[in-house]
């Protein structure tokens, strides 16, 4: 099926976000799919060719960067921030819902990494989400975190430490963000710098498309203490969630305890790492089993 996409934006919390509105042709009042990136990403690194899946699919589609990310408002730039991400996700969903052009009975979440953990976050918030997508989701700060710091030790703790207060000492006097690195080869400091995220990451930024790699540095004092996990019992609707066997960043065993508590979850299991399900065979068989769960329920 042919689809269309434009350029739209919806305001959160004062700043406008901006996005790309999928529209499948020939369908009235199409269900919708709400989607953004995960950690430190933009909506043009790797997920347009899930957009476009869906979208050829007949299911509408809104892609959208986060405030202080791409092309979307808001100061300091590429901060991540759970609170605010998951704002920002509930910002769309009302949008589309004001619309009037989708289905608002079949509006559905797609998450990966740590927005996978968003959407569940969403979700347990907003009862009428009729389904929810999430590929190897950040579901535990703690597990997620836990490797990091006993891999790269307790000089690495302090650091990240130290550097998170220097930034919120900074933001309290009102100056220009302490910003560290999103992601780097092991051994070196980065918020994230396991065996695969540099090259996962780079493997995602298109030709000539330049990326900043730095975020503020207080997310290293809220990251430990996002548990989606918390909150899954809460979530009313189907939950599709697709986990890596050899992710270096999300335990599976994490996964699989936020699964169990679910009332009505799909699990599916692959071999592959945290950056692999955008790419090659993985992309196709997880954007297969996706395209069917979107299309039993929504």
């Amino acid at each position: 099926m042919n689809f269309t996409r434009k350029d739209c934006t919806f305001t959160s919390h004062g700043d406008k976000c901006a996005a790309w509105l999928y529209m499948p042709d020939g369908v009235t009042n199409p269900s919708l799919v709400v989607m953004a990136h995960g950690f430190g990403g933009f909506r043009n690194c790797g997920l347009e060719p899930f957009a476009e899946a869906f979208a050829a699919e007949g299911i509408a589609v809104l892609l959208f960067d986060y405030r202080c990310f791409g092309l979307s408002e808001g100061t300091p730039r590429q901060w991540i921030s759970p609170k605010r991400h998951v704002e920002d996700y509930i910002s769309a969903v009302e949008w589309a819902r004001q619309q009037g052009i989708f289905n608002s009975e079949k509006i559905g979440l797609w998450g990966s990494s740590f927005s996978g953990g968003h959407v569940m976050v969403v979700a347990s918030k907003d009862p009428k989400i009729a389904a929810v997508s999430a590929q190897v989701p950040f579901v535990s700060g703690i597990a997620s975190s836990t490797p990091i710091i006993i891999h790269n030790g307790f000089g690495f703790l302090y650091k990240a430490i130290s550097s998170g207060l220097k930034d919120l000492w900074r933001a309290a006097r009102k100056k220009e963000a302490y910003t560290v690195p999103v992601f780097s080869e092991p051994g070196d400091f980065a918020v994230l710098n396991t065996r695969d995220s540099k090259s996962g990451y780079e493997s995602l930024i298109p030709e000539g498309f330049e990326v900043d790699n730095s975020t503020p540095a207080r997310i290293f004092l809220t990251m430990s203490l996002y548990r989606p996990t918390t909150v899954v019992r809460k979530i009313k609707c189907p939950v599709l969630v697709a986990a890596g066997e050899n992710d270096s960043l999300i335990p599976l065993k994490s996964v699989k305890k936020a699964v169990a508590k679910m009332k009505n979850a799909e699990f599916i299991q692959l071999p592959m790492d945290h950056f692999d399900p955008y790419l090659g065979e993985s992309f196709k068989k997880v954007s297969e089993k996706q395209i069917e769960f979107f299309k039993k329920y929504l």
